[in-house]
């Protein structure tokens, strides 16, 4: 079962997966996408608050932080990684359970990227919006490293996170019962 979407003037259609027995969700995936990678980046920072620095955690949204960046001018971009790398000192850490990944996450930051972080003026970027615990994830290390919250940016909202006025997206992106209908 696919659903047709579409994101600001672009269509795609989004195979729906199982997540329970009557409950489905529609797969963005900007992987291997980049006609709609660079359309939702243009999109996005159409719409975008005055930023520094955009960070992103260590996923999906990692080509769209990329084109944003790029086209907006800027030479640099965060990831927040879901594992310690030896090059990493004076770890900052949190944990995020994500309702597309089987386990808890936790994201860090290291001292290089909690210092370009501090004082700027920082666009949280995700590809999706669930629940929203990635982006409170993204933003509770944003601002443990001292940085200022100034936008909260996705290409898409799933479900009831659409309805929230503290993020920007282009679009919603519906949930679906068992048997793939519109919920």
């Amino acid at each position: 079962m696919f659903y047709t979407i579409d994101i600001a003037g672009m269509k795609r259609d989004l195979k729906l997966f199982p997540v329970t027995d009557d409950l489905q969700i529609a797969a963005f995936i900007l992987f291997g996408d980049v006609e709609i990678t660079e359309h939702a980046a243009a999109k996005l920072l159409e719409k975008a608050p005055e930023f520094d620095l955009i960070v992103t955690a260590e996923a999906k949204s990692i080509p769209l932080a990329y084109e944003m960046a790029r086209q907006a001018g800027q030479n640099d971009y965060i990831i927040a990684r879901k594992g310690v790398k030896v090059y990493m000192e004076d770890v900052l850490s949190v944990n995020v359970n994500s309702i597309t990944t089987e386990n808890v996450q936790t994201l860090h930051l290291g001292k290089d990227e909690a210092d370009r972080i501090k004082g700027r003026r920082i666009l949280v970027l995700d590809d999706v919006i669930s629940t929203g615990d990635s982006l409170r994830a993204i933003e509770n290390l944003v601002l443990k490293a001292g940085g200022e919250i100034v936008g909260r940016m996705a290409v898409l909202a799933e479900g009831d996170a659409f309805d929230r006025t503290d993020i920007t997206v282009l679009g919603k992106l519906p949930l679906f019962d068992g048997e793939g209908n519109v919920k």
